[in-house]
């Protein structure tokens, strides 16, 4: 039985003889489109991470390096079933030459198994690294039996990276260095809540507590266990990875119950405008950390404008104010252009998955490279770490809330815009 990655090797390798023999060319090579397979949760809990696809995609395929491509869009439903399927039907049925994808490792984690399955490459994003790679190992407890991937390709932070932003933020309020912990029970939870491998070794080493009251359903909707626990161990931080659902009944229910902590950091939840927006008053001065901002110093490789621009064009264009995807999402499709560009055959697997490797790219996310830099030796092959910072969402005298970043040990070379506040 011949498997998807050898009929694609054959295909190429037949399309290169007929080249060759002067007959018809490869559709690729003939002017015939590339094909992108994009998934991303345009519905469900985590729809907040797809606000901007449609300007992203749209913008790209109007560029004139964007006309040399057709990008086929799934919906994963926040759902990771439904993303393994639509990204085997993106594969099979659409035939697409490369994948990308991000939003959580709810999203990127069962989309990257599927391409590793089926021998097609990708470039994922918008995921700590950790949860990515360790997550989709057989035997996630045992380094030894960890292996890097074929055809996958990621960028983002590592949790390392988060706690150190985190940390610094904190170390600008007087507490007493005492955190509740708020953990779900999905890819990210379970490992930012990991004992050994999360977030606690890190808290502790710096000379903080944290107090984790174990893992939660996503969609839950009741947090008085959690608030109690965190009310008696008098947790004056509290901090988590929560879908923005969760974040807003967790955050209205602390209010009714008494609990007052001086500082929330979330991550996921509070990245998005309108997560922040629906909590009204409660928004303010809530934390996160910040992986694009209009602020971030970075450009374009497709169109040349600045994360200031590019910012600025989505408000104009949509009306809603910028959102952190904007920047990861516009980099997955400069990262496919500038692959494809490459490749010595667009529609070889293989040719592909070297293009991308030797990747050397500065993009509207920063420096795109494929070199192992600040990486253990599992990882060096398959992550690119890119720049992560911590911001505070501050609401404004029209009622509008405005991300400030307020600390960038990571990343110097992004501006702050103000200092540390306490929770009101």
């Amino acid at each position: 039985m011949i498997t998807r990655r050898q009929f694609v090797k054959r295909s190429a390798a037949t399309s290169l003889a007929v080249a060759a023999s002067g007959l018809a060319a490869p559709a690729i090579a003939s002017g015939a489109k590339i094909k992108v397979g994009y998934v991303t949760p345009l519905t469900g809990s985590l729809v907040g991470f797809s606000e901007s696809d449609d300007y992203i995609v749209s913008s790209f395929l109007a560029t004139d390096t964007g006309s040399n491509f057709e990008v086929i869009i799934k919906d994963s439903q926040s759902n990771p079933t439904r993303a393994a399927a639509v990204a085997k039907d993106l594969i099979i049925e659409d035939g697409i030459n490369l994948m990308v994808v991000g939003a959580t490792p709810d999203t990127t984690n069962p989309v990257v198994t599927t391409c590793e399955a089926e021998g097609i490459p990708v470039i994922s994003t918008i995921a700590p690294w950790q949860p990515w790679f360790i997550g989709q190992q057989g035997n996630p407890t045992d380094p030894s039996s960890w292996a890097p991937f074929n055809y996958a390709f990621h960028y983002f932070f590592g949790l390392e990276d988060i706690i150190a932003a985190f940390l610094s933020m904190w170390s600008q309020i007087d507490t007493n260095k005492k955190i509740g912990g708020l953990f779900p029970n999905d890819s990210d939870g379970n490992a930012f809540g990991d004992p050994e491998n999360g977030v606690a070794p890190a808290y502790n080493a710096a000379g903080y507590s944290i107090l984790d009251p174990g893992r939660y359903q996503n969609l839950s909707d009741d947090f008085s266990a959690q608030i109690n626990a965190f009310k008696a161990a008098d947790c004056e931080i509290v901090n988590g990875i929560m879908i923005p659902p969760d974040c807003t009944t967790f955050r209205n229910q602390a209010i009714q119950q008494g609990f007052a902590p001086k500082i929330i950091t979330m991550g996921k939840a509070l990245l998005f405008p309108q997560s922040v927006a629906a909590l009204g008053d409660a928004g303010h001065n809530l934390t996160t950390d910040v992986w694009w901002s209009a602020t971030h110093p970075y450009k374009s490789s497709i169109t040349g404008q600045s994360a200031k621009e590019l910012a600025g064009d989505f408000t104009a264009k949509t009306g809603r104010p910028w959102t952190q995807p904007i920047g990861l999402v516009h980099t997955l499709f400069e990262l496919a252009a500038d692959v494809m560009g490459r490749a010595a055959d667009p529609a070889d697997p293989d040719a592909v998955v070297e293009a991308i490797g030797a990747t050397d790219l500065q993009t509207l996310s920063g420096h795109i490279a494929w070199d192992g830099k600040g990486l253990p030796p599992f990882a060096a092959k398959n992550v690119c770490k890119t720049p992560v910072v911590g911001g505070q969402w501050r609401r404004q005298s029209d009622g509008n809330f405005e991300l400030v970043i307020v600390e960038n040990h990571n990343a110097p070379e992004i501006p702050t815009g103000g200092q540390m506040e306490e929770l009101a």
